[in-house]
């Protein structure tokens, strides 16, 4: 299917038909929105938070057929607030899951069978957030400082990590405040001098409350590789076809968000309950900040950065036990 604002706006007047929602100005005689054949092979993709705009490139290739194309009839599952991050996907209720590189290979080190076979994100999107008049301009002027972060997991404490090894520092060189995810309330009251918080979450949500904020990203060489498609290495040996078609035709819904991300706002909105008035324009922040993170959406995963990762990983204790990451991501189902 030509990737066209027609095809795309086509996609979401029939979904948001189908469920009952308002059309968005579907040109009638756009092409239909394909459907998988009977007998197609049938994948679950998990995600691993609420329906979310971050999400649109999976929806887009829902919605505008490109898994129907490819062959596969594959339904989108959201993981509730207090699922298992990769326990569906263990337990065989899920044979895709998007969720980050690092906390992959933390799973692997614990002896689950688990691969990346996709890159979903170039760059790392968590960062250090600080009032834009703050005088924090680099990891080394952390030393000393209060910075707030949800817990020791997950990818802000990951990132937290990577940016103070960057300047020599430990946690022992600064205050480090657990705040649950409260992120936007801790720098808005002055609670702390910086967050960690995503570029595509926490510092959209700053700006729009009118907090003007900076960045602090991590360096382009730090050793963490973000979200990726992550499946089982049992579905990898089983049925590597069915899996190399399922990541083309998610690529494919990556190239349709970026090259038109307002259509793509519409069509996510069959997917994501309530995204009307402000909701929606909150996703279009959402959706703009996410994009550049796509980088050249080619799906590669940088292998050597996987085997620093692991190092690094190691390194600051957050792996249970040895992990040869050779063996945790590949390229070997790119188109």
């Amino acid at each position: 299917m030509r990737l066209t604002r027609r095809t795309l706006l086509a996609a979401a007047g029939g979904l948001l038909g189908a469920t009952g929602l308002a059309a968005c100005g579907a040109d009638e005689a756009a092409p239909a929105r394909p459907t998988p054949t009977p007998g197609s092979p049938q994948l679950t993709l998990g995600f691993s938070y609420i329906p979310d705009i971050q999400f649109a490139p999976f929806y887009a290739a829902h919605a505008l057929g490109f898994y129907a194309e490819a062959g596969l009839d594959v339904t989108l599952r959201h993981h509730g607030g207090s699922e298992s991050l990769f326990g569906a996907l263990e337990a065989g209720e899920e044979d895709l899951l998007v969720a980050s590189g690092d906390e992959l290979l933390q799973a692997v080190s614990a002896g689950s069978s688990l691969l990346t076979v996709a890159t979903v994100y170039q760059q790392y999107p968590v960062a250090l957030i600080v009032r834009e008049e703050s005088d924090i301009a680099t990891p080394a002027d952390l030393r000393g400082r209060t910075i707030g972060t949800p817990g020791p997991y997950g990818g802000n404490w990951f990132a937290l990590l990577a940016i103070l090894e960057s300047a020599g520092l430990t946690t022992d060189d600064l205050t480090v405040e657990y705040i649950g995810f409260t992120q936007q309330a801790a720098l808005t009251t002055d609670a702390v001098e910086g967050v960690m918080g995503y570029l595509n979450n926490e510092a959209v949500r700053l700006e729009a409350s009118g907090i003007p904020v900076r960045t602090l990203t991590l360096p382009e060489d730090a050793a963490l590789a973000s979200i990726g498609l992550n499946t089982t290495t049992a579905l990898a040996e089983r049925d590597p076809e069915t899996l190399r078609a399922f990541v083309a035709a998610s690529l494919q819904g990556i190239r349709a968000v970026v090259d038109d991300p307002e259509a793509a706002v519409e069509l996510s909105g069959a997917y994501i309950p309530g995204m009307t008035g402000a909701a929606r324009d909150d996703a279009r922040a959402t959706l703009e900040a996410t994009i550049p993170l796509f980088g050249d959406a080619s799906g590669r995963v940088d292998l050597e950065r996987w085997q620093a990762m692991a190092q690094f990983m190691a390194g600051a204790d957050l792996l249970e036990g040895e992990v040869d990451a050779t063996t945790a991501a590949t390229n070997d189902f790119l188109p």
